[in-house]
């Protein structure tokens, strides 16, 4: 029987895998999932433009992210509570990024304390942070992520309240113990029960805090000697404004398609950010990808690399770490390809000249 040949293959694997509920919050966007879907079929918007004779016998899809190098520019991005997809949860995602060597950003939200990731593997990691209502939390949180060993802090800025997600009213979604995030155990009480929607609404309310500003991003910067990340920026004007707070990076991400819905697909706001932001920091991508050649036009577009996030944890759900990594290896093959019929020899560097838009908006 032949396996899966590609991430969508993964994807209905997944689905088989998994209870109505994980599936649900796994799947789903916000209401009527309109930001979900236009993530995607943005993409298919974009035509490549090869160029031939070239010579790419050798093709390079190395590159390097905040100054250190990773072998193909796909990270895993930030993900809670992956004990609903599988028993391992993070730590299994862990090893297959250490094995494939892929840059893996850990969920505030994880099932596994920060820690116990580390340990489990990935060489290669960031911290995400969501900001607290409570300062000294946030500020403990930096604290355990440096003495970790993890080599920037990840701030997510799209969140001061969460998006609507239906599918996990409609499921009255329950986050079991297993899954809890395991990084508040000794600091906090989460909500474990679902209240009127979901359990992850219910904890989301209670932690996230709404009144984050500009102020408290240089509070970050200033607080810790970790290069800091920003993610959710669509806007180039906040682009600029974050690296003008110290950001060394910032992600153009709509938070998958979770939170405000009708939301620019990000493949869209990408051109735009990283021509305002320039050469002062380093421009990624979050938000679509489901094939090689996405993340090609990512980079051609300006995007030092691509953030993953459903794709990962499908083969999750699917097969635990060898899913997590078949994923991984699925996509890199898929970009050497891509950049080879490019007429690319370097991953890293692919022209603006070898995509054009088709029509920019449907």
């Amino acid at each position: 029987m032949v396996g899966p040949v590609n991430v969508m293959d993964v994807r209905s694997r997944a689905r088989e895998a998994l209870a109505p509920g994980p599936w649900g919050y796994l799947a789903s966007g916000a209401e009527d999932e309109g930001t979900l879907e236009e993530n995607r079929r943005a993409f298919r918007r974009i035509r490549f433009v090869p160029r031939v004779l070239r010579d790419v016998s050798d093709v390079d899809l190395s590159t390097t992210v905040l100054g250190r190098e990773v072998p193909f520019p796909v990270l895993l991005a930030p993900a809670g509570f992956q004990g609903l997809f599988h028993p391992d949860a993070e730590l299994a995602t862990a090893r297959a990024a250490e094995e494939t060597g892929a840059l893996m950003v850990v969920s505030t939200l994880s099932s596994r304390p920060m820690e116990e990731v580390a340990e489990a593997g990935g060489r290669r990691r960031w911290f995400q942070l969501y900001a607290y209502r409570d300062r000294e939390i946030t500020a403990t949180l930096v604290r355990r992520a440096e003495e970790a060993g993890y080599r920037a802090i990840c701030l997510t800025v799209d969140t001061p309240r969460l998006g609507r997600r239906e599918a996990d009213v409609r499921n009255r979604l329950e986050i079991p113990p297993e899954a809890m995030p395991a990084n508040f155990a000794g600091l906090v009480d989460v909500p474990e029960g679902p209240g009127a929607g979901s359990a992850v609404a219910a904890q989301a309310e209670e932690l996230l805090d709404p009144s984050l500003t500009w102020n408290d991003l240089e509070w970050l910067v200033d607080r810790t000697e970790l290069p800091v990340v920003v993610k959710g920026v669509v806007a180039p004007g906040d682009a600029v404004r974050a690296v003008d707070a110290g950001a060394r990076a910032v992600v153009v991400s709509n938070h998958g398609g979770r939170q405000l819905d009708d939301t620019v697909a990000t493949i869209e706001a990408l051109e735009g950010v990283a021509d305002a932001v320039g050469d002062r920091a380093e421009v990624l991508l979050d938000g679509g990808v489901r094939r090689g050649r996405d993340v090609a036009k990512a980079v051609a577009l300006g995007a030092r690399a691509v953030l993953v996030g459903r794709p990962y944890l499908w083969g999750l759900a699917a097969d635990g770490e060898a899913g997590v990594r078949r994923v991984l290896e699925m996509l890199r093959d898929e970009l050497e390809g891509a950049c080879a019929l490019l007429g690319c020899p370097s991953a890293a560097d692919i022209p603006r000249d070898r995509v054009e838009w088709r029509i920019r908006t449907p």
